[in-house]
């Protein structure tokens, strides 16, 4: 029997806000990452005018926006929708598509896969978790369904299918997900789905591929710069300097700029050593109401302390935003914090 959940899943939208501690929480779902200068401008203007001036990276290489009044969800549906980032008010949620930051390829892929998810009206309900990946970068995220080049990965693992239509073949798995998931968030939570899946699009050709992540560090990378968010947030000055430049988002909370661009004075992470690299964090108090420890502060306090791998600061049991892969942690417990590694 698939997971059987006893609440519904509250993920936010852009129109559909998350009642947080601070305000109205919103989510701006960038398929791909890409937004053009215009787009981008758009997002940190409304979180200047409706919301509290910062923004928010997610590990799903998308943006948040907190601080809104009541109701102001409303024009921020309105702005986006102008700017082109709100095409389908019943998809909205669902538009969950991560791709290799630094690929070349990948784009086109995500457009034609946002395209069809959004014309298959059964897919609407899909739970806001829901992920698809593209590009063997991001591969190793715990997709539901991935694609590298023609690969099909179902739950985080290479199926051996190799198929001829990875759009339409994303989409036929993701029908079979909606049909059959009952409560369950994730592919992965309903038994023998995955196998019922590969079944139902054809017959593995090829062995199983090895299924990873590679963050691209901080710094140039080619003809473009790779820039991060301390604890994946841009402050209101930060979002404001950059706002003029077309961005790709990373599931790393970063972003990735045309060119070398001056940063100096910004306060973001530029380089690989930066202590700051690696460090993550959920919102914590005052924020989140659930949360049992002001988080952020606590970890900027932490700073400096010697880690060779990414650590997360969770403000509850929750341990929302947490990182994919090996990662410490700080978690909040109400008297100091449990670290698990």
């Amino acid at each position: 029997m698939p997971t059987e959940r006893t609440h519904a899943d509250a993920c936010p939208g852009a129109i559909d806000v998350h009642p947080a501690a601070d305000g109205g929480l919103a989510r701006i779902r960038v398929p791909g990452g890409t937004l053009t200068k215009v787009q981008f401008r758009a997002i940190v203007t409304a979180s200047a005018e409706l919301g509290d001036g910062q923004l928010e990276l997610t590990s799903r290489a998308n943006f948040q926006i907190r601080g809104l009044a009541d109701g102001a969800q409303f024009e921020l549906g309105d702005r986006m929708a102008e700017a082109g980032l709100l095409p389908s008010l019943t998809h909205e949620r669902v538009r969950n598509i991560i791709a290799a930051p630094l690929s070349d390829d990948t784009q086109a892929v995500v457009d034609a896969l946002d395209r069809a998810i959004c014309a298959t009206p059964e897919l609407a309900d899909l739970p806001g978790r829901f992920l698809v990946t593209v590009g063997a970068e991001v591969a190793g995220l715990g997709a539901d369904i991935g694609l590298v080049d023609d690969a099909l990965l179902l739950a985080g693992r290479d199926t051996g299918l190799r198929v001829d239509d990875p759009v339409a073949a994303v989409v036929e798995a993701a029908r079979i997900f909606a049909a059959e998931r009952g409560t369950a968030w994730r592919l992965a939570e309903v038994p023998d789905l995955v196998a019922r899946i590969t079944a139902a699009l054809g017959t593995p050709t090829a062995s199983p591929g090895t299924v990873g992540t590679t963050p691209p560090p901080p710094g140039p990378a080619g003809d473009r710069f790779v820039v991060g968010a301390p604890l994946g947030r841009l402050d209101a000055r930060q979002a404001a300097a950059l706002a003029g430049f077309p961005v790709r988002l990373t599931p790393w909370r970063g972003l990735v700029l045309p060119g070398s661009p001056d940063l100096t004075g910004l306060g973001l992470i530029t380089d690989p050593d930066s202590p700051w690299h690696g460090v993550t964090a959920c919102t914590g108090r005052p924020g989140c109401a659930k949360s049992l420890a002001d988080v952020r502060t606590d970890a900027r306090n932490w700073l400096g302390t010697p880690h060779t791998r990414p650590v997360h600061w969770a403000g509850c049991a929750r341990r929302c935003g947490r990182p994919s892969g090996d990662v410490i942690e700080f978690v909040a417990t109400g008297d100091g914090y449990e670290e698990t590694s």
